[in-house]
């Protein structure tokens, strides 16, 4: 049973960093995808970043130049560094990750980020 464990949110001040995790496991095939979208309250869910196995990465324009998204294939796990953080960062952050030929999008159980003004 495929799933992802998520670590590193918190709460930090305005302009801070914090980096979060992912660890997938139960699976013998690497994901393909891995990245993150967060949900505000009352907003909906909305894509953070994502990379891709060969390295290629996606971000939100409202992350840009502030997060990164990295992985390491070999303990499939997909990490996110945000710098710069801002109050409307303030989200429960969601992991997710994506295989090759299988249609299933697995999701971790969320990560509360919470930025203080």
């Amino acid at each position: 049973q495929v799933q992802l464990v998520e670590s590193g949110g918190g709460l930090v001040q305005a302009g801070g960093s914090l980096r979060l995790s992912c660890a997938g496991s139960g699976s013998t095939r690497s994901f393909n995808t891995m990245g993150w979208y967060r949900q505000a309250p009352g907003k909906q869910r909305e894509l953070v970043a994502y990379v891709i196995i060969g390295g290629t990465t996606v971000y939100a324009d409202s992350v840009k130049g502030r997060f990164a998204i990295s992985r390491d294939n070999a303990k499939n796990t997909v990490y996110l560094q945000m710098n710069s953080l801002k109050p409307d960062d303030t989200a429960v952050y969601y992991c997710y990750a994506l295989m090759t030929f299988n249609p299933a999008t697995y999701w971790g159980q969320g990560t509360q980020v919470t930025v203080s003004s």
